[in-house]
């Protein structure tokens, strides 16, 4: 596959977009930008992109996004954490998946590359999470996340020439949304929830970006899905422990039930509600910790792909070199 015309990227205002607008950018390919409103559009016009204000869920302001000679599509445009409700996540998960797909169906771009998430799988239930796999979402953001999948299945039987991609935890530069805050920034996790031998699946950010652009060169993978993660399953004590060597934190040592994790996550879920925050270890979070989480990643690596970041710990201490207290 080869692209001459503007790659709309949406949500790149987020933590994950503004990493594929990055990457993309120095392909020397024409960036499209979109996000909602913003004052400081300063990291676009840095990279000489341009920046096209929309929303998902207002379709009116969606046509612009496609004119000119749009050919690919990368959609990031997602809220992304467990404590929204399902009732604020729908408009944009979900419907806002059905009026960009649309226009991109009617637009004929060459590649459209669905941005979702693993945790469309539910519960670990002993076996690494493959594509094939059924989903089983356990909460509001997993159940909108495969809602919005299932539009985009649809949306490839009209003829969209979509893939859909399900990166585990996302971890990294610019990082304030999700699971991957823990290893990305100080926090204020002190103590190992339950045992901490639980294993997890992180991946860096960088490396998402790269294997999105690489999915949408493929030819014949129309319909497919892919998921993303690194090669090492780190536990969750050694992740904790190397986050605090990295962001120079206090080392957490003592363990704590995770029945308490829950109690102190909901209440601090609720402080944090009302600072209009999202909290640092959520509550449906805690409930992922009960269990091991691993994701198989052996599609990815079959395709082609190489990842710069295939083990935590290394990758952890290359962010440690770059944080600046």
């Amino acid at each position: 596959m080869k692209f001459s015309g503007i790659t709309l990227v949406t949500g790149a205002a987020g933590f994950m977009g503004s990493h594929v607008v990055e990457h993309i950018v120095k392909k020397g390919i024409r960036v499209r930008a979109t996000a909602r409103a913003r004052k400081d559009v300063s990291f676009f016009e840095k990279l000489g992109v341009e920046y096209v204000a929309a929303d998902l869920t207002k379709p009116d302001t969606l046509p612009q996004l496609f004119a000119g000679d749009v050919d690919r599509v990368f959609h990031l445009g997602a809220i992304c954490d467990f404590s929204t409700p399902y009732s604020k996540l729908y408009p944009t998960n979900v419907a806002g998946v059905g009026h960009i797909t649309k226009l991109a169906l009617e637009k004929k771009v060459k590649s459209f590359v669905h941005v979702t998430s693993t945790s469309v799988y539910g519960y670990y239930s002993g076996t690494a999470y493959k594509e094939t796999d059924k989903r089983h979402p356990e909460n509001d953001y997993g159940k909108s996340k495969a809602e919005g999948e299932n539009i985009v299945f649809h949306r490839i039987t009209e003829g969209l020439p979509a893939v859909i991609i399900r990166p585990c935890t996302v971890y990294g530069p610019r990082c304030n949304d999700g699971a991957g805050k823990a290893f990305s920034r100080p926090t204020s996790i002190s103590a190992i929830p339950g045992s901490g031998k639980q294993l997890l699946s992180n991946v860096r950010a960088e490396d998402v970006a790269t294997a999105l652009e690489h999915l949408s060169l493929k030819q014949g993978i129309i319909g497919q899905v892919f998921n993303i993660a690194e090669n090492s399953n780190p536990t969750l004590e050694q992740a904790l422990v190397m986050a605090a060597k990295t962001y120079q934190t206090k080392i957490p040592i003592l363990h704590l039930p995770l029945s308490l994790v829950k109690i102190i996550s909901l209440i601090d879920g609720f402080i944090s509600g009302l600072k209009g925050k999202i909290p640092d270890l959520e509550y449906e979070a805690v409930k992922y910790l009960y269990y091991d989480y691993v994701v198989d990643n052996k599609k990815l690596e079959d395709s082609g792909f190489k990842l710069q970041n295939p083990d935590f710990m290394a990758s952890m201490k290359q962010l440690g070199k770059l944080y600046k207290p």
